[in-house]
């Protein structure tokens, strides 16, 4: 039995141009509830942030948003939650989301996607988790980002078995499958007092 009960979705406030992105969205978030599977979010109703949470809500899935108390003049905070944990920082944000989550996806989105997403994947690299990372690359958002990270092991400022760490697919379920099939892999500290 998986030890994963619930995943984090790092993802945009707005929806992009591709209406793909959103209709994904809405996938992984039905899926997750159709598995069981808590949904931990940024806590907002809009772009696919709300997207996500409105599809496991949907189909009755428990959904915790946790939200920036800063934020909430701008009334975008999602009414219609499991739960809603208010913070008092993105920081907080973070560490809480991490705290209440067994892995992560990340769906297209811009700068705080991106930053969240490295900040979990550098976690892993040192150790501090064994989480699974996943992306859901829809529509090729992230061939890029892919690309570059070969590109980093290839000129050697990535390790081949840190980039392995990250799972990639454009199918929801299938991804989903890798993420709690998902073993860490053991590997000894990146850095050590020797090699400085």
């Amino acid at each position: 039995m998986s030890r994963v009960k619930s995943l984090a979705v790092y993802c945009g406030s707005s929806s992009g141009s591709n209406g793909l992105f959103r209709q994904q969205a809405v996938t992984v978030g039905k899926t997750l509830a159709e598995r069981g599977i808590r949904l931990v979010y940024g806590g907002a109703k809009v772009g696919l942030m709300g997207a996500v949470a409105d599809g496991a809500l949907s189909m009755g899935g428990k959904v915790t948003g946790v939200f920036p108390d800063f934020l909430q003049s701008l009334e975008i905070a999602h009414e219609g939650l499991s739960e809603l944990i208010i913070v008092g920082s993105m920081h907080e944000r973070k560490t809480r989301m991490s705290d209440l989550c067994d892995g992560v996806i990340a769906l297209p989105g811009g700068f705080g996607t991106l930053e969240e997403l490295f900040e979990m994947l550098t976690w892993a690299q040192l150790g501090l988790h064994k989480k699974p990372v996943a992306i859901l690359n829809t529509a090729g958002y992230y061939d890029g980002l892919i690309e570059l990270l070969d590109n980093m092991v290839s000129i050697g400022f990535l390790k081949e078995i840190n980039r392995k760490m990250l799972l990639v697919d454009k199918n929801v379920d299938v991804l989903i499958d890798r993420i709690l099939a998902y073993q860490a892999p053991d590997v000894a500290k990146w850095i050590s007092k020797d090699k400085l």
